[in-house]
């Protein structure tokens, strides 16, 4: 007898082994029905897996996260699939899950094209149709390789070649079409019904840009038109929020081939960063942090002790003088344990809370870069507090408290709170983890914030809480970050002087709220689609007038806006004022004043907030009190 415990305590008994799929059966016609796999004992597995034991078991839908790993994993096959139907001369070479969607890599003798793509999906949606059986089997690894090779696929082969010998590999066949895969997969191709390929990309053979270079097709999967709709929806919006494109078109920044993945800011977007950092600088004096400012170039022994050369060199840019390595610092964390080493600290001076806008720098690939949300040169609003064990849980509730004030203003609303447990390799004791992960889960109880834990996500050194926003059209972006660490100290030798005379070790507190500036104003941008609030938005106010009897009066309507400390535009061009209206509407500025006879003679202006809202006619005082009002209270016109 096989007993079989399902998800809600309740068990079913079997007189012989039996599948998945058949205990679905058992459990109700609907639900055999709707089943794409199983989770055997924490595993998820086919739902012809043979279940020869007790075992608790789940039945996985297209409801649940993993039976959507496993649509997307089978999409990816079917996209293979369809692509050795059309073109029966390319070789397939791996396809995994990705966010949100798959990809799979192919070597053919000519690139793919659009026309191609639109074909493929095509052909992938008529082999869905057929509803082929998904059938698994085992091979000894040398008869794999010999039967990949047989059929002309060679990266293939070259994949299960690399496999230990002697081991057993899984192939999966659809039709006519057989893959290598560990699996699961979905039962038959008819489960496939929502997918569509997104678009073409090149991709070195096992990302080694030595080897040859592959066509790579991305696609998306989800289990309902609904959710696909949307996440289309969310693509093309997303496309439109572009940062790249709306800062090339507002002028804020470019990225120049004589300085990759670094940012050369234009004077609107320069503007647009003062205002963020002079906001972050404000936060700092409010919250008791001292500013500080350290070196950008640190001999490599400092990063030895620190571990970062070990495990961070590759990342680091290196230059060399008078026969001494040093490094472009990556990070701003051991220059504050220097500055916290000079001069003696005593228990009194904890908290003791530095803060700087330090830039580092890190060698990302190439490939990795994004606009300014990926850079290798960018600027931190580094924070580092210094305190004993007793005040870790205390500092982060305030931290929390001061983040979410700092993201409103900002204009973040939803905020998704995680806590990063222990790694497997870490250092420390289990009861120095124990308090620490203890003290980031109730200082996040304490604010009353709702969190998920992911479990050994914590660095070698230390627990961290998370802090990601949630934008308008449902994108997640890490930001903000607390980490403990126990370790820092320790390897640089950090000390302060206890109420008993002792010497020792402070506990360090990493943190950041909008982690780095050229990535975080990247998010604002897109978030605002470009039309950023009044109080960041590198123009203000434009005034127009609409023919030259009123320049005069323009540039004093100008001129008395920027002594009330006014980002202002003046327009005094001979051209037709729908024309100039139009053309600073498409800045996306908050607001547009326009001056005519009516307007001069009454010393008053015509009021156009973004949106091409007409607000009227009012006094050049009470537009001043207006647009001061929406400054104040960080307002979204």
């Amino acid at each position: 007898m096989i007993q079989i415990t399902l998800p809600d305590g309740s068990q079913r008994d079997f007189s012989a082994p039996v599948t998945v799929a058949e205990v679905a059966a058992a459990i109700g016609s609907g639900l055999a029905k709707a089943a794409l796999a199983g989770k055997v004992d924490g595993k998820v597995v086919d739902t012809r897996y043979l279940l020869d034991k007790d075992s608790a078991l789940s039945i996985v839908t297209a409801k649940d996260a993993d039976g959507l790993d496993v649509i997307r994993h089978s999409t990816a096959h079917l996209l293979a699939y369809a692509v050795k139907d059309l073109f029966p001369d390319a070789q397939v070479t791996i396809g995994p899950v990705i966010e949100n969607g798959f990809f799979y890599d192919f070597a053919y003798k000519r690139p793919f094209t659009l026309e191609d793509l639109a074909a493929i999906e095509k052909r992938m949606a008529a082999l869905a149709a057929k509803d082929e059986p998904v059938t698994r089997r085992v091979l000894p690894r040398d008869e794999a390789v010999a039967y990949f090779k047989g059929m002309g696929e060679h990266y293939k082969a070259e994949i299960i070649a690399s496999i230990p010998a002697g081991e057993d590999v899984s192939l999966y066949r659809e039709g006519n079409f057989e893959d290598l895969c560990r699996g699961p997969h979905v039962p038959s191709t008819g489960k496939l019904k929502f997918f569509k390929l997104m678009k073409l990309a090149g991709a070195y053979w096992r990302g080694d840009h030595r080897n040859e270079m592959l066509q790579r097709i991305y696609g998306t999967a989800w289990a309902t038109k609904d959710e696909l709709q949307q996440h289309l929806t969310m693509i093309e919006e997303a496309e439109k929020r572009d940062h790249r494109k709306l800062g090339r078109e507002l002028d804020l920044f470019h990225i120049d081939d004589h300085a990759p993945g670094l940012v050369f800011w234009h004077p609107k977007g320069w503007t647009l960063w003062q205002g963020v950092e002079q906001y972050m600088r404000q936060v700092y004096r409010d919250n008791g942090y001292q500013e500080v400012k350290g070196p950008q170039i640190i001999d490599k022994s400092l990063w030895e002790k620190t571990g970062h050369w070990e495990k961070y060199r590759e990342n680091m840019f290196v230059t060399e003088s008078e026969k001494r390595e040093y490094a472009l610092k990556p990070m701003n964390c051991p220059g504050h344990i220097l500055i916290f080493k000079q001069g003696i600290k005593s228990y009194r001076d904890l908290p003791l809370r530095y803060g700087e806008f330090g830039q580092c720098h890190r060698n990302e690939p190439s490939g990795g870069l994004h606009g300014i949300m990926r850079v290798r040169g960018f600027t931190q609003d580094d924070g580092h507090i210094f305190c004993t064990e007793d005040q870790i849980l205390q500092e982060c509730v305030n931290y929390t408290a001061l983040l979410q004030k700092v993201y409103k203003d900002f204009g973040f609303s939803k905020i998704i709170y995680k806590v990063a447990t222990r790694p497997a390799q870490r250092i420390g004791s289990d009861a120095v983890w124990d308090k620490a992960e203890n003290a980031l889960n109730e200082s996040l109880r304490a604010s009353g914030c709702e969190f998920e834990i992911s479990p050994g996500e914590g660095a070698f050194y230390g627990p961290k809480i998370e802090y990601t926003l949630k934008d308008a059209i449902g994108r997640q972006w890490q930001c903000g970050t607390m980490q403990v660490d126990f370790s820092m100290p320790e390897r640089l030798d950090a000390e302060y002087v206890g109420e008993e005379g002792a010497r020792h070790r402070p506990v360090m507190l990493h943190r950041a709220i909008v982690g780095s500036l050229e990535r975080f104003i990247g998010i604002l941008i897109e978030e605002s689609a470009g039309a950023l609030p009044a109080w960041l938005a590198p123009v203000q106010v434009a005034v127009l007038n609409i023919t030259d009897a009123q320049a005069e009066y323009a540039s004093m309507v100008a001129k008395t806006l920027r002594n009330h400390g006014l980002r202002v535009s003046l327009d005094l061009r001979n051209e037709k004022i729908a024309y100039k209206i139009r053309e600073h509407s498409m800045q996306k500025l908050p607001y547009i004043l326009v001056v005519g006879d009516k307007e001069m003679a009454a010393g008053a202006v015509a009021v156009r907030a973004r949106g091409n809202k007409d607000l009227g006619v009012m006094s050049l005082e009470a537009f001043a009190q207006k647009i001061a009002g929406d400054i104040t209270h960080k307002s979204v016109v």
